[in-house]
């Protein structure tokens, strides 16, 4: 799989039923090694080892319901409150990060009211926090620890 702008660490990976898989250590199980899987695995855990974010409080594949059409978040981060705070939206690294695809995560937020919302190809990352009292949403130069959410 291709190198990304995250750190490395040590992937499980395997073979089941002639297919490559990857272990997701959120879910606890192995799922298809997709390159959009390849750049969530390597997300989570920059999320986990770089940024603090307590693993209990971090969730993947949440089904949303939008405009009666079932969807799914790829990652959503809650406060301890178990209200959603952050949600994540990954690519293949051969995907562009678009408008478009920024328009994708807010139509999900359209249900979730995170504060923040984050778009990663493994090579790009963008996150936007949204002011909900000014209606207003500024893009950061990072993502941000999770002690500072």
């Amino acid at each position: 799989m291709q190198p990304l702008n995250l750190p490395k660490f040590d992937v499980k990976l395997a073979v089941q039923n002639g297919k490559p898989v990857i272990f997701d250590r959120l879910r606890r199980k192995y799922v298809a090694a997709t390159p959009e899987e390849w750049v969530r695995q390597h997300f989570v855990h920059f999320l986990l080892s770089e940024k603090h974010y307590p693993e209990s409080l971090i969730a993947n594949e949440i089904g949303i319901k939008l405009n009666n059409t079932q969807k799914r978040c790829d990652t959503v981060v809650f406060n301890t409150l178990l209200e959603p705070l952050v949600i994540i939206e990954y690519k293949a690294p051969s995907v562009e990060i678009t408008d478009r695809v920024f328009d994708q995560i807010v139509r999900y937020n359209m249900v979730l009211r995170a504060k923040y919302l984050i778009v990663s190809n493994g090579l790009q990352h963008f996150c936007c926090q949204i002011n909900y009292e000014k209606d207003c949403y500024c893009f950061l130069t990072e993502i941000p620890d999770f002690t500072k959410l």
